[in-house]
Order: structure tokens, then C-alpha cells, then sequence
């Protein structure tokens, strides 16, 4: 058995962070492609959102931890 994660930079930030990748939360950017989101810009983006009284944008447990390989959806 084997643990997984990404590095990759953040879509917010441009900072390299390693997270799940089948749990961490991302934005589709201007060419539909996925981007992750470091936890520190989801903390300051939750922030933001409520100050104008929308929703939080939640992670899931362990987005910003490693994985279980069998989690892997390939």
C-alpha cells in the first residue's frame, strides 16, 4: 500500500503546495482547466465570501494531506 500527493502551484497564489488530489479544491480558470487552491488563499477567498454574505467554500478532510493510493481515480 502507497500514499500519493501532488505538488503543484496554486491557482490563486502561484505558490507550490502539495495536497489530495482527488480532495482539494480547485476553480476552472478561463481555459476550463482545473486549478488547485493552497489553504492559505481558501482561507483568505472564505474571508472574502462572507464579507459579502455568500457561502464558504468548504475542503474537504484531508484535502491538503497525502492520499491513499487506492482513493486514485485514474
Amino acid at each position: 500500500m502507497g500514499y500519493v500527493f501532488m505538488i503543484a502551484p496554486c491557482g490563486s497564489c502561484g505558490k507550490r503546495f502539495t495536497f489530495n488530489p482527488m480532495k482539494v479544491p480547485s476553480f476552472k480558470d478561463a481555459k476550463g482547466v482545473k486549478q488547485p487552491v493552497c489553504k492559505p488563499c481558501l482561507t483568505a477567498i472564505n474571508k472574502i465570501r462572507k464579507e459579502r454574505g455568500l457561502s464558504h467554500a468548504p475542503a474537504l478532510s484531508g484535502a491538503y494531506e497525502p492520499c491513499n493510493e487506492n482513493e486514485m481515480v485514474w
